[in-house]
C-alpha cells in the first residue's frame, strides 16, 4: 500500500483525490502555484509544496517541479486528476523513470489514444465501431475533396492532436470544404503545434454517449455503463447524466462489452472513457480519454463505487474490487458544471466569493473548492463547482436537482447557475429528448433574444 500520494492538480479534483486517499489511510501531498497558496486543496492535504508562479506552464505543467516535490516529501505515487499533465505520455515515462508510480494508464496507451488517427485505427482493429472517414491524415484540399465525394456531406475536419473544440470545422457542402480544411489546419497549428487533420462524416442529430471503462492492466476490464453528455456549448460539456435516457439495456450491454473487451485486449490499466456519437441506434467512436473524467461522479452514484480509490488500488498492483457481474445500475444521476462566467457570453469572471452555501440532503453531492472569502484566480479554468444529484429514477433526479439548485448560494462572482434554472423548465430536458446541437440553438433563442 502506498504511504503517500502527490496530487498533481488543483481545485475540486485535487480535493476529490485527497479525500479518497484519506479514506484509504494514505497521506496526501498538494502542489500549488503562488496564486493557489490559500486554496482548499492546499488546506486539506497532509503536506503542500509550492511549485511555481501563477502561470500553469511554470507550475502545474512543470514536470521537474512536480518530480522534485515528490522527492522532498517522499511521495511514492502521483495522481494527475484531469487536465494539466493527466494525458501527457512523456510525463508518465519520466515519473516511472524516477522510480515513482503514475496512477493511471501506461505511457503507451496514453500516446496511442492521444493521437486521434492512431486511436481510431486501434479501436477499429479492436472491433469498436467508428465514424466513416479518412484512414489517416488528409494532406491537402484535393485529397479532402476526393474523400468527401466518397463518404458524402456534411463532414467535419478535425485536428489529429485536438481537443476542447479547437481545430474542428464543419463543411456542409463542397463549397465550404476548402475553407473548413484550411481553417482547421491553421487553428490546429496555433493550438497544438501540429497542423495534421483528418475528416469524418458529420452526423446531423447525434447524442454524445460515453462508456466508462476500467482495467487492471493484466487483461481484465469492465464497463460501468454510459453517460449522456449531449448538452454542450462549443464542444464543452455543460450537463451530464447516467444512465443515458435514450439507451436501451440491450444497447448498453452490447456497446459496453465491446468497450470492455477492447480494453482487456490491450491490457489497459485504470480508468478510461470511450466516447461515441450515437444516432439511430448506432454508436460511432470519436475518442478515448485515458484519465478520470470531470463527470465521473454520476457513474459513481449509480454504481456505488469510488473510481479514484479503484485507480489507486490498481496502480498498486491490486486486483479490481468488483467484477462485471457485481455492477448493477441503481437509479439515475445528473451533474451540472458551474463556472465563474457571465451570461450570455460565458465570459470568465474571476473574483472573490463573498458567500458560499452548498446544498445538502439525500442524494446530493457538491464537488467544489469554494469557501467564503476565496479569491478565484484568473489563471485557470473557470469551473468552480460540480453539483451532482442521485434519485431512484430520472424524474426524481431532476426534481432533486431543481431543489438543490434552489439551495445553492454562490455570491460575489457571476456564475452559470441561471442557465440551469432555465434549462430545467424546458420540456426537451425534462423528457431527455436533446442532442449535441440542442443547447447551442437554445442559447441563440433564449439568452440572446
Amino acid at each position: 500500500m502506498f504511504d503517500k500520494i502527490l496530487v498533481a492538480n488543483r481545485g475540486e479534483i485535487a480535493l476529490r483525490v485527497i479525500r479518497a486517499a484519506r479514506e484509504m489511510g494514505i497521506a496526501s501531498v498538494a502542489v500549488h502555484s503562488t496564486a493557489d497558496a490559500d486554496a482548499m486543496h492546499v488546506r486539506m492535504a497532509d503536506e503542500s509544496v509550492c511549485i511555481g508562479p501563477p502561470p500553469s506552464s511554470e507550475s502545474y505543467l512543470s514536470i521537474p517541479s512536480i518530480i522534485a516535490a515528490c522527492e522532498v516529501t517522499g511521495a511514492q505515487a502521483i495522481h494527475p486528476g484531469y487536465g494539466f499533465l493527466s494525458e501527457n505520455a512523456s510525463f508518465v515515462q519520466i515519473v516511472e523513470d524516477h522510480g515513482l508510480t503514475f496512477i493511471g494508464p501506461s505511457a503507451e496507451h496514453i500516446r496511442i489514444m492521444g493521437d486521434k488517427i492512431t486511436a481510431k485505427d486501434t479501436m477499429k482493429a479492436l472491433g469498436v465501431p467508428c465514424v466513416p472517414g479518412s484512414e489517416g491524415g488528409i494532406a491537402d484540399v484535393a485529397a479532402a475533396k476526393a474523400l468527401c465525394a466518397e463518404i458524402g456531406f456534411p463532414v467535419i475536419v478535425k485536428a489529429t492532436a485536438g481537443g476542447g473544440g479547437r481545430g474542428m470545422k464543419v463543411a456542409q457542402d463542397a463549397g465550404e470544404l476548402e475553407r473548413a480544411f484550411l481553417t482547421a489546419r491553421s487553428e490546429a497549428k496555433a493550438a497544438f503545434g501540429n497542423d495534421a487533420v483528418y475528416i469524418e462524416k458529420y452526423l446531423t442529430t447525434p447524442r454524445h454517449i460515453e462508456v466508462q471503462v476500467f482495467g487492471d492492466g493484466k487483461g481484465r476490464a469492465v464497463h460501468l455503463g454510459e453517460r449522456d453528455c449531449s448538452l454542450q456549448r462549443r464542444h464543452q460539456k455543460v450537463l451530464e447524466e447516467a444512465p443515458g435516457p435514450c439507451i436501451t439495456e440491450e444497447e448498453r450491454a452490447r456497446i459496453g462489452k465491446i468497450c470492455a473487451d477492447a480494453c482487456a485486449n490491450i491490457n489497459y490499466r485504470g480508468a478510461g472513457t470511450i466516447e461515441f456519437l450515437y444516432e439511430k441506434g448506432e454508436f460511432f467512436f470519436i475518442e478515448m480519454n485515458t484519465r478520470l473524467q470531470v463527470e465521473h461522479p454520476v457513474t459513481e452514484a449509480i454504481f456505488g463505487v469510488d473510481l479514484v480509490q479503484e485507480q489507486i488500488r490498481v496502480a498498486e498492483g491490486l486486483p479490481m474490487s468488483f467484477t462485471q457481474e457485481d455492477l448493477r445500475i441503481n437509479g439515475h444521476a445528473i451533474e451540472v458544471r458551474i463556472n465563474a462566467e457571465k451570461l450570455p457570453d460565458f465570459a470568465p469572471r474571476p473574483g472573490t466569493i463573498t458567500q458560499f452555501h452548498a446544498p445538502g440532503g439525500l442524494g446530493v453531492r457538491m464537488d467544489s473548492a469554494l469557501y467564503d472569502g476565496y479569491k478565484i484566480p484568473p489563471y485557470y479554468d473557470s469551473l468552480i463547482a460540480k453539483l451532482i444529484v442521485h434519485g431512484v429514477d430520472r424524474p426524481a433526479a431532476l426534481s432533486r436537482l431543481a431543489r438543490a439548485l434552489g439551495e445553492l448560494i454562490v455570491d460575489g462572482v457571476d456564475t452559470t447557475l441561471p442557465l440551469f434554472h432555465a434549462l430545467l423548465q424546458e420540456e426537451d430536458i425534462q423528457r431527455g429528448t436533446y442532442n449535441i446541437h440542442w443547447l447551442e440553438r437554445w442559447l441563440e433563442t433564449n439568452l440572446r433574444a
